[in-house]
C-alpha cells in the first residue's frame, strides 16, 4: 500500500484516465513538496508516500468521522449543559416555574439548550481540530482525534442525567474529565498505561466495548434523543413507540404506535448507511445523516425539524444564516470543584480513567498494527507522543465543555488509503477548522439523523465479542453481566463495577480451592518433618 511511487498512484483509478499533462503536474508537486521542509518534517519520503496521498487519507479518515460533531453535541447538550430551571419559561398563571420544567417542554429551556447545542458543536470541532493537529505535529502520526463515543454518553446519561437529572452536575463533570485528563497524562509521561490496563480481567476488559456499543445503541433508538422505536411503559419500563404523536406531559403514544413519519424517515437513512457500508463507500454515515437531514430541513413536512412555532422560528432564522462564526458562551471554563465529596464523583473518576486507557491503549496499537508501524518488539515511532497527545487534548476538551477525546478507529480510513505521516492529520484537522463557519447548519441535526449513526456504531462495536471464550463459564458470565447491565441499568460504571464483581467472585472457588490444597500440604510437609524428626529421637535412645 504504502511501497509503490506516489506518480503511479496517483488519485486512484479514476483519475488514470486524465491527460498526461495532469499527471506531470500531480508529480511535480508532490515533488516539490517532498524535498520541502514541509515534506523533509513529515518524513514524506523516508514513509515512501506523498503530499497527494496524504491529502486523500485525511479527506477519508475526515468523511467517516465528520458525523461526531452533530452526534457528539446532540448528547451532551441532552444534560442540559448549564441550563437551569431560572432558564424556564414561566406559565402565565403561575408566579414561578416548576422544577419539573426541565423535563417536559419549555421555551425558555428549550432555547437554552440550543444555544449551549450551538456552544458544543463548537467545542467538539476545537477539541478535533487542536487533537488531530497536535498528533501531526508532534507525534506525525496519520491518526484523528475527537470526543469519543461512550464517555459522551456516560457524561450526558450516567453523571449529568437527561436535562440535569442525574447525581452531579456538568460544571462537576467537566471537573471530573479535567482531573481524569491529567490523571492520563501523568500515567503516559510515566509509562505505566499498559500495566493499569492489565489490571482489568480481560472478559471484562473485551466485553466493555459490547457493553457501550450496546448502551449508545440502545440510546440511538429511543424517543427524544434517537428514532423513536423505544419508548416508556409503565407495566414494562420499555416498549416498542415510534408514535406519530407523544403526549409531551406523560411521553404515552396519542396517535398510534409505528406511525411516525420521523421513524420511517430514519429507517430510511439507516438502510442507505448500511448498503454503503456494505459496499465499503467512504462517508456511508455522513451520507445517512445527511439524507434525513436535508429532508428534515424541509418546512411545512410532518417529518420537519423546523415546526411553525416560537422555537422551530426560532431555530430557522438561525439555520438561514448558513455562515456563521458561532462563539462559545455557556460551556467555556465553567469546571467547578463543588461537590467532589460524593462517591459517585470518584466511580465516575476511574471509571473514564480506565475506559480512556483501555481504548487509548487498543485503538493506537491497532492503528499501528493496521499502518505497519511496529516494530519487533510491538512499539512504534512516536508511541510516547501519541498517547501525550491524547492526554493533553481531553484537559483542552474539558475546558471546552465536552467529553473525554480519544483516538478514533476510522482513522484506519485514511491508513488504508495510503497515510503514513502526520500530515494526514494536518489535512483532518483544516477539515474540522472549515466545519467551524457552517455551525448553523451543523445545529440543525435532528435527533432523528444521528440516531441510525448511534445503532451503526453500537454494530461497530460489538465485534469484540467474538475474542471472548464463552466455552469457559468464567469468562463467559462476568463478560455477559458487564454487557447486559450497562443498557438496562443505564449505567457504563454500573455494568463494570458488576463484571468485575462477578469475576472475583468466580475466582474464589479457585482461590479457596489453592489455599485448601496449600494447606494439606504444608500439613503433609510438618507430618513428615515430625515422623523424621521421632525417627531421630528413636535411634539415638536405642544407640545410647
Amino acid at each position: 500500500m504504502g511501497g509503490e511511487t506516489c506518480g503511479e498512484m496517483g488519485f486512484g483509478a479514476s483519475l488514470k484516465k486524465l491527460s498526461n499533462s495532469w499527471k506531470k503536474i500531480e508529480m511535480s508537486v508532490n515533488d516539490a513538496i517532498s524535498k520541502s521542509k514541509v515534506g523533509k518534517f513529515f518524513k514524506l519520503e523516508a514513509r515512501k508516500t506523498c503530499f497527494t496521498r496524504e491529502l486523500r487519507a485525511g479527506t477519508a479518515t475526515f468523511l467517516t468521522m465528520a458525523y461526531i460533531i452533530t452526534v457528539n453535541a446532540t448528547i451532551i447538550a441532552d444534560s442540559g449543559g448549564t441550563c437551569l430551571m431560572a432558564d424556564c419559561t414561566v406559565p402565565a398563571n403561575q408566579t414561578a416555574a416548576s422544577p419539573d420544567c426541565m423535563l417536559k417542554p419549555n421555551l425558555g429551556y428549550d432555547n437554552c439548550v440550543s444555544k449551549t447545542k450551538s456552544d458544543l458543536v463548537v467545542a467538539t470541532i476545537l477539541s478535533a481540530m487542536i487533537g488531530s493537529f497536535a498528533m501531526g505535529v508532534l507525534a506525525n502520526l496519520p491518526l484523528a482525534l475527537a470526543p469519543g463515543m461512550g464517555p459522551n454518553a456516560y457524561l450526558a446519561y450516567n453523571l449529568v442525567g437527561f436535562h440535569g437529572s442525574g447525581s452531579i452536575s456538568y460544571q462537576t463533570a467537566l471537573a471530573v474529565v479535567l482531573i481524569e485528563g491529567c490523571a492520563f497524562l501523568a500515567i503516559s509521561t510515566l509509562g505505566v498505561r499498559a500495566k493499569i490496563a492489565r489490571l482489568m480481567p480481560k472478559p471484562v476488559r473485551l466485553a466493555c466495548g459490547a457493553g457501550i456499543g450496546l448502551f449508545i445503541a440502545f440510546v440511538g433508538l429511543q424517543i427524544h434523543q434517537g428514532v423513536g422505536l423505544i419508548g416508556p411503559d409503565p407495566t414494562t419500563l420499555v416498549t416498542i413507540s415510534a408514535c406519530a404523536k407523544i403526549d409531551p406531559m406523560s411521553n404515552t403514544c396519542v396517535g398510534g404506535k409505528m406511525r411516525s413519519p420521523t421513524f420511517w424517515l430514519a429507517m430510511v437513512g439507516f438502510l442507505m448507511t448500511c448498503y454503503g457500508l456494505m459496499k465499503e463507500i467512504k462517508g456511508s454515515m455522513i451520507y445517512g445523516i445527511s439524507f434525513i437531514t436535508l429532508v428534515s430541513w424541509i418546512r411545512g413536512t410532518s417529518f420537519t425539524i423546523f415546526p411553525k412555532t416560537p422555537l422551530g422560528d426560532t431555530n430557522y432564522n438561525y439555520f438561514k444564516k448558513v455562515v456563521d462564526f458561532h462563539k462559545i458562551e455557556s460551556t467555556f471554563g465553567v469546571i467547578s470543584f463543588s461537590h467532589f465529596n460524593r462517591s459517585a464523583v470518584w466511580i465516575a473518576l476511574v471509571t473514564l480513567l480506565y475506559v480512556d486507557v483501555l481504548a487509548t491503549t487498543g485503538t493506537l496499537y491497532t492503528m499501528a498494527e493496521i499502518g505497519g508501524f511496529l516494530d519487533d518488539k510491538g512499539s512504534f515511532e512516536g508511541e510516547y507522543l501519541a498517547f501525550i497527545v491524547d492526554a493533553s487534548s481531553t484537559i483542552v476538551s474539558s475546558a471546552l465543555g465536552v467529553s473525554p477525546v480519544a483516538t478514533y478507529v476510522e482513522s484506519s480510513a485514511g491508513i488504508k488509503e495510503g497515510g503514513r505521516t502526520g500530515l494526514t492529520a494536518v489535512v483532518i484537522a483544516f477539515y474540522f477548522f472549515l466545519s467551524l463557519f457552517f455551525t448553523p447548519l451543523l445545529t440543525s441535526v435532528p435527533p432523528w439523523a444521528i440516531g441510525p449513526s448511534l445503532v451503526i456504531v453500537g454494530v461497530v462495536m460489538m465485534k469484540v465479542v467474538k475474542d471472548i471464550n464463552w466455552e469457559n463459564i468464567k469468562e463467559a458470565v462476568p463478560a455477559f453481566v458487564t454487557m447486559s447491565i450497562m443498557p438496562l441499568t443505564y449505567s457504563i460504571a454500573n455494568g463494570i463495577i458488576g463484571g468485575i464483581g462477578v469475576y472475583i467472585a468466580l475466582c474464589l472457588y479457585d482461590l479457596m480451592l489453592g489455599f485448601i490444597k496449600w494447606v494439606n500440604k504444608m500439613r503433609k510437609m510438618v507430618i513428615k518433618e515430625q515422623n523424621q524428626v521421632s525417627n531421630g529421637v528413636e535411634s539415638m535412645v536405642e544407640i545410647i
